[in-house]
């Protein structure tokens, strides 16, 4: 396989952490190519593009990306599209990472817009596909059925789900629920092919196995998304200071953390490794900003097993099928 492109100057704590999970997962056997200066440093036997310009976090991602030429994530763009690389990482400026991929990559023949699916955390289960996650503020109806197209071969390579159960967001399960958009791709969904549809979802059901990918217009879904994130983080931290709230607790506590770490795990976003754009012609993970060395690790893992999954070939024919 190709090597995998890291954007190593992408990330709030890039270049160290994202250079040392690039490390690690080259030591694990993953092909790694680091994008980045020619004076990046502690990369080791690691291979690099040479790129001297950053799209920073508060820059305009289509002008950034149309400005900054040789801009690491321009270069990694480019090295996938070019055949140099297999895929693309990068812990950076979202809506920059997304327009360099399209711009450079290109969309898949019939997708009429990429979407960012995000694995959403279930306990005790697989996680829920959450898409669109931020690409789409505004939306049609046919988007939507393309989206979960997208989003079931995703979710099957990804989770091994043999026949993914697919939700629309809405505000109520019946079918006559929500605004226009909704009740028309609901109509939609009901007769698309190739898809298991099971009709309205409302955001109670996204965290749990009720179904495995949900499909929504980018606004909503990016605030699911940050909602969930900040709702996750602030129970984590009431419940570690209850803990720590009376000395009495110390050792229940102690004893209880053996049970309660996994599903910290579980709900870290750090363990699924990012988002992945799907619709664009190229495997592209756009990784948290807060992305660690572990996390970029995880990144390149659903990089490569999406490359051998073949997720941008399936994807092109589930589109084709349903022209």
């Amino acid at each position: 396989m190709l090597p995998i492109a890291v954007d190593a100057m992408g990330g709030d704590k890039a270049p160290s952490e994202i250079v040392a999970g690039a490390r690690q997962a080259a030591e694990l056997g993953f092909n790694v190519v680091l994008v980045g200066p020619a004076d990046l440093a502690d990369i080791g036997d690691l291979p690099l593009i040479v790129a001297s310009e950053v799209i920073e976090m508060h820059d305009d991602p289509a002008q950034g990306v149309r400005r900054k030429k040789d801009s690491t994530l321009v270069r990694a763009a480019e090295a996938v599209r070019d055949g140099r690389a297999s895929a693309m990482v990068s812990a950076g400026n979202t809506g920059a990472t997304m327009a360099s991929a399209l711009l450079r990559m290109g969309r898949i023949k019939g997708v009429n817009r990429p979407a960012i699916a995000t694995p959403i955390p279930v306990p005790g289960s697989l996680p829920t596909l959450l898409l669109d996650a931020g690409a789409n503020s505004e939306v049609q109806a046919d988007w939507l059925v393309q989206f979960a197209q997208m989003g079931s071969v995703f979710s099957h390579h990804r989770f091994g789900i043999e026949n993914p159960k697919v939700g629309l967001l809405s505000i109520g399960e019946e079918p006559g629920k929500g605004d226009t958009l909704r009740k028309e791709a609901f109509e939609l969904l009901s007769v698309a092919r190739g898809i298991n549809f099971i009709g309205n979802v409302e955001g109670r059901d996204i965290m749990t196995d009720t179904v495995d990918v949900v499909v929504t217009d980018g606004f909503t879904g990016n605030v699911v998304l940050k909602t969930l994130e900040g709702a996750l983080k602030t129970v984590v931290k009431a419940l570690f200071a209850a803990f720590a709230s009376e000395e009495s607790y110390k050792p229940h506590a102690d004893a209880l953390l053996p049970a309660l770490l996994p599903l910290y795990a579980s709900l870290d976003p750090e363990t699924y490794g990012g988002a992945i754009l799907l619709g664009v012609d190229g495997v592209c993970i756009i990784s948290h900003g807060s992305t660690s060395a572990k996390a970029m690790v995880n990144a390149i893992t659903v990089a490569h097993d999406m490359v051998a999954a073949g997720i941008v070939e399936e994807i092109r024919n589930a589109i084709a099928a349903n022209a």
